[in-house]
C-alpha cells in the first residue's frame, strides 16, 4: 500500500489517540548516560484536552516530541491510533507528521517573509494541494481564529497572540487527529493567553480534535481535561480535571 494512502487508513476502532507503554529515553552526556524518561506507560483518548506539567529537566519536551514522532523512544513502544511507531519507515513517519498531528510551538515559528494565510498554508504546500485549495483552506482557519483580515500581513505586522493565532491556524489547516502543543502560551501576556486557550478549548469542543500541551502555568492545566504530571522522568501523578468552560 502506498504511504499516502496508508497514513489516510491508519486510524484502528477503539485504539487510543496515544498510547506510549515503558517509554524511555536515554542521551550520552560526554562519557554519562542521562535517563530523561523512564518507563513512561499512559494512554491518551481520542478528544481529550490533556496538559503535561512538571519542573524543567522532568523529561515533557522530551516525552512530546517522542509522542510526536520527532523523536524515538530508546525502549518501549509509542502507539498513534494503534499503529506501533517503531514499525513504520521513515517516509510514514513523515507522512504520519504532516497529516495526523499538528505542532504549536512556544516561539510560533512563523517566516518572516511569509504573509500569514502563507505560513497557515505551509503544511498545504508540503501536502500537495492546489493553490486554489490552499487559500480556501488557510482562509477558512484564519476566519475560525479571527484573523481573515490580517492575511496578508507578515509576522512583524502583528502582536504575541496574533502570532500564536496563526501558529494554531497552520497546526490546524491539515485537520489533524492530535495537535501537539510545547508551551504554546509561554510567551504570552495573561489577557493573551487567556484568549489562546479559550480558542484551543472551542477547537477541542466543536472539531473533538486531541490536543496534548506542555505547560508551566497551572491555571493553563486547570483548563484541560487531565493533568499528567511529570518529575524525574516518571509520571508522579495523572488526575482528572473538572473543568469550566472558559479560562479568565
Amino acid at each position: 500500500m502506498a504511504a499516502a494512502v496508508w497514513v489516510n487508513r491508519m486510524s484502528r476502532i477503539g485504539a487510543a489517540a496515544v498510547e506510549t507503554v515503558e517509554v524511555t529515553k536515554d542521551y550520552l552526556v560526554g562519557h554519562m548516560t542521562y535517563a530523561a524518561l523512564k518507563g513512561v506507560s499512559l494512554r491518551i483518548e481520542k478528544g481529550e484536552l490533556t496538559s503535561i506539567i512538571g519542573p524543567s529537566g522532568s523529561g515533557k519536551s522530551t516525552l512530546l516530541n517522542i509522542i510526536g514522532a520527532l523523536d524515538k523512544p530508546t525502549t518501549g513502544r509509542v502507539l498513534i491510533d494503534g499503529v506501533n511507531l517503531k514499525k513504520l519507515r521513515e517516509d510514514q513517519l513523515a507522512l504520519l507528521r504532516n497529516r495526523r498531528i499538528g505542532f504549536i510551538y512556544q516561539s510560533f515559528n512563523l517566516i518572516g517573509r511569509l504573509t500569514t494565510r502563507e505560513n497557515v498554508e505551509m503544511p498545504l504546500i508540503a501536502r500537495g494541494i492546489p493553490e486554489a485549495a490552499r487559500q480556501n483552506a488557510s482562509m477558512k482557519l484564519l476566519k475560525a481564529v479571527g484573523l481573515d483580515r490580517m492575511a496578508n500581513k507578515r509576522p512583524t505586522e502583528l502582536s504575541g497572540g496574533q502570532q500564536q493565532r496563526v501558529a494554531v491556524a497552520r497546526a490546524l489547516v491539515t485537520k489533524p487527529a492530535i495537535v501537539i502543543g510545547d508551551e504554546p502560551t509561554g510567551n504570552l501576556d495573561t489577557k493573551t493567553t487567556s484568549e489562546i486557550l479559550n480558542l484551543i478549548i472551542q477547537m477541542n469542543r466543536n472539531s473533538g480534535t486531541t490536543f496534548i500541551l506542555v505547560t508551566h502555568n497551572p491555571e493553563v492545566a486547570g483548563m484541560t481535561h487531565r493533568v499528567i504530571s511529570l518529575r524525574d522522568g516518571k509520571i508522579e501523578k495523572d488526575e482528572r480535571v473538572r473543568r469550566i468552560d472558559s479560562f479568565g
